[in-house]
């Protein structure tokens, strides 16, 4: 991952588990000072205390879905360098469309589109112009599968709107990382007591013969963060899935 300048402060919304908190462990080694933004106070506090260098750690308690929280998310928090989304509420979207209850779809897409789109309308004002908002979609928009519908079509608008804002923000830039099977906690959620049998078997497909790890999409972010050539970018970190 490209060095860090000085006193960078980077907010990651989802930094609690999995490549979030992937992140925030490499920024925080590093010498960044690190925001950790979700709802759930105790998965906030496991994260703090699972991460080192605490001093330069905050962790705050904000639903990006809710466009209140993000504006006293930021007026909390000051200047920031660069603003990282991995949250997602995918529970109950791995249906089969008869299967599909509209209360889950609606909260798939505020967290994976709606949230976004508020931390890009609210966060901007805080960013510098060598600012950075990285959004992290995910291989179900370019390799779609039955009961993946309301996932493909999320991770698919994020790029559009990552398109749009990358001309309108400028010269902040916008870009999106879009992950592969990755083997993180949500997992639990997608495939329950399945998870290893789905992952082992996913691994023989893929080009490189494994699964990615939450350290592998934390090092594509960094990319995109500290790249200041990239912007309106989808990054693939998908072990090659796009071509099996």
């Amino acid at each position: 991952m490209p060095e860090i300048e000085r006193n960078e402060h980077v907010l990651i919304v989802g930094g609690s588990s999995g490549m979030g908190l992937s992140l925030a462990a490499s920024l925080l080694a590093e010498g960044a000072r690190v925001t950790i933004a979700g709802r759930d106070a105790a998965r906030l506090q496991d994260a703090r205390a699972s991460l080192p260098e605490a001093s330069l750690l905050n962790t705050e308690m904000a639903d990006i879905t809710k466009e209140d929280d993000v504006i006293r998310l930021f007026d909390r928090l000051g200047p920031v360098d660069h603003i990282v989304s991995t949250a997602a509420s995918l529970e109950g979207v791995y249906r089969l469309l008869p299967e599909l209850e509209l209360p889950a779809v609606r909260r798939a897409v505020d967290s994976k589109l709606i949230g976004p789109l508020l931390l890009a309308k609210h966060g901007a004002p805080s960013l510098s112009e060598k600012g950075s908002i990285t959004f992290t979609s995910g291989i179900a928009a370019y390799r779609p599968a039955a009961r993946g519908s309301v996932v493909a079509a999320v991770n698919g608008a994020l790029a559009s709107l990552a398109y749009a804002l990358a001309i309108e923000l400028a010269p902040i830039r916008v870009n999106v990382v879009s992950p592969g099977w990755v083997d993180s906690p949500i997992w639990a959620t997608v495939a329950g007591d399945q998870k290893e049998t789905m992952l082992e078997a996913m691994a023989e497909r893929l080009p490189v013969g494994r699964v990615g790890q939450p350290a592998d999409i934390a090092h594509a972010i960094g990319f995109l963060m500290r790249n200041g050539f990239t912007t309106g970018s989808v990054l693939h970190v998908d072990g090659g899935h796009r071509l099996v």
